[in-house]
């Protein structure tokens, strides 16, 4: 009998190839990062597992791409209802393997996940198509879209399952079969997911899953000649070099990356709603969310108001155990990233700037167990220069910096003044005010009044450095199909 003292064996992840778990030679460590212990073991594949992968989905693609849209539809709704009656293992595996709260993966990334294969399972019904008469020359012109063939795709470990199967979805929604490699630190919920696909119906090879890094399998998986579009989210210096891999093979490319998004704050806003949203908006998730606010400039006759408001409430934003109803924050995913996040603020600080509350501030107070975790209190920060790195990277963490600004050019100067274009939001009554500034900021999304309302079947995506390509409704359907032009002479 085991000693109640003892740990539990090891999870060990194997991959999924051809509708079967593989094992592989070679594993890396994943940590809990709420206990900063290692939990289970990862497949470390490189190319061999990742061609084993594209030759399965290679030789299901015939079979599957020749499916009517309803017969696939049918299968990604039967795959959304088996999550749905497995959420609590889904909620409690994406909380131990992200650090997230399990009050957050129950409410937002599990659902959401299982809502990605709803979403396109219907949209993909009803997708039209384009067509033109040349009566002068007796001819009939019209488009067809047919799927691409095996999607490589590349997700990311701040939403695991919600972004995988953001990606999965309408790739084989539209006909393709898949090859997707996890975040090698957050893999469970994918391995989970694989469980499920046969009991949905998923043919064998339409939905291979390879895990790893990225410098191995994703560089194997980038680099294949069989696998001609990849979608990827993820940081700015790992698209570079999925760019410079594809280029030679011409390949389609998705690419969601970075952010570092404003929030423009004008004098005749609704305080307490812009605050309240605010704070969610910059601490949600542990601000490991690309669409987070970073950067608050705030009108200058409601600087000091807005500032100490927020400080109050940002200090009632809790951070502490995942397993904690209360807890409206839990830990960061490594101590890499804990000390990444860290040194953005001893930065500000080295600056001259004013730490309000948060890092080396604000103390937490975390049960036994959780103190070797990656945990960080909501951090906000005054009076750093624009030019500064703290103003100008990505942290991805939860801090936020809050300036003053005296006029509208301005705000919207100061606002576009990063290399990135993801998202933003604007806060003012004033109607003419938020379309004339939403037209001039540069992002891909841009919300007035609130954040994070999204339509599916609008685009989404960033400019400059933010990423190339939008997904989301007829955006995924054109990315995940490629278009042909037919001429009929009569």
């Amino acid at each position: 009998m085991q000693n109640s003292s003892e740990q539990p064996p090891l999870l060990v992840l194997e991959n999924f190839i051809g509708g079967k778990f593989t094992p592989c030679r070679s594993h890396v460590d994943s940590y809990d990062p709420s206990t900063g212990e290692v939990h289970c073991r990862v497949p470390d594949s490189g190319k061999e597992e990742v061609d084993a992968a594209v030759d399965a989905a290679k030789e299901a693609f015939p079979d599957w791409s020749a499916c009517s849209p309803q017969q696939r539809a049918d299968i990604l709704n039967k795959l959304a209802d088996l999550i749905d009656a497995n959420v609590e293992e889904f909620v409690r595996a994406e909380s131990k393997d992200q650090g997230k709260t399990l009050t957050f993966a129950r409410t937002v990334d599990i659902p959401r996940s299982a809502y990605n294969f709803r979403y396109f399972a219907s949209s993909v019904l009803y997708h039209t198509t384009d067509c033109s008469q040349m009566e002068h020359a007796g001819c009939l012109n019209y488009t067809v879209r047919c799927p691409v063939g095996v999607a490589g795709l590349i997700s990311p470990w701040n939403f695991p399952l919600y972004l995988l199967t953001w990606k999965i979805a309408p790739a084989v929604a539209m006909g393709n079969t898949v090859v997707a490699k996890p975040s090698e630190m957050t893999s469970v919920t994918a391995w989970l997911l694989c469980k499920l696909l046969q009991e949905a119906g998923v043919p064998p090879g339409v939905v291979n899953i390879v895990f790893g890094t990225g410098p191995r399998a994703g560089d194997a998986l980038v680099g294949h000649p069989d696998v001609p579009l990849i979608s990827f989210t993820g940081s700015t210096a790992t698209a570079r070099r999925i760019t410079e891999r594809s280029a030679p093979f011409c390949k389609k490319l998705s690419l969601e990356l970075g952010g570092k998004n404003p929030a423009l704050v004008f004098a005749d806003a609704d305080l307490e709603r812009c605050v309240e949203t605010t704070i969610r908006s910059s601490f949600y998730n542990q601000g490991e969310v690309c669409l987070c606010t970073s950067r608050i400039y705030v009108e200058r006759s409601i600087y000091a108001e807005f500032l100490e408001k927020f400080v109050a409430a940002a200090r009632k934003w809790k951070t502490g155990a995942p397993s904690d109803p209360s807890s409206d924050n839990g830990a960061l995913i490594s101590k890499e990233h804990l000390e990444k996040v860290r040194s953005f603020v001893a930065l500000a600080k080295s600056e001259g700037a004013t730490i309000h509350c948060g890092e080396g501030v604000d103390q937490l107070d975390l049960p036994e167990r959780n103190r070797s975790g990656y945990f960080m209190p909501a951090t906000v920060i005054s009076g750093v220069a624009d030019g500064s790195r703290v103003m100008q990277e990505e942290i991805f963490g939860p801090v936020t910096c809050v300036s003053p600004f005296d006029t509208e050019d301005e705000a919207v100067a100061r606002g576009n003044g990063v290399r990135y274009g993801l998202s933003a939001t604007v806060w003012s009554r004033d109607v003419g005010r938020v379309h004339r500034v939403a037209q001039r900021l540069q992002a891909g999304v841009i919300w007035t009044n609130c954040w994070l309302v999204r339509d599916l079947n609008l685009p989404f995506g960033g400019l400059k450095s933010s990423g190339v390509g939008r997904e989301g409704g007829k955006d995924s359907y054109h990315f995940f199909t490629e278009v042909k032009s037919i001429t009929i002479k009569h």
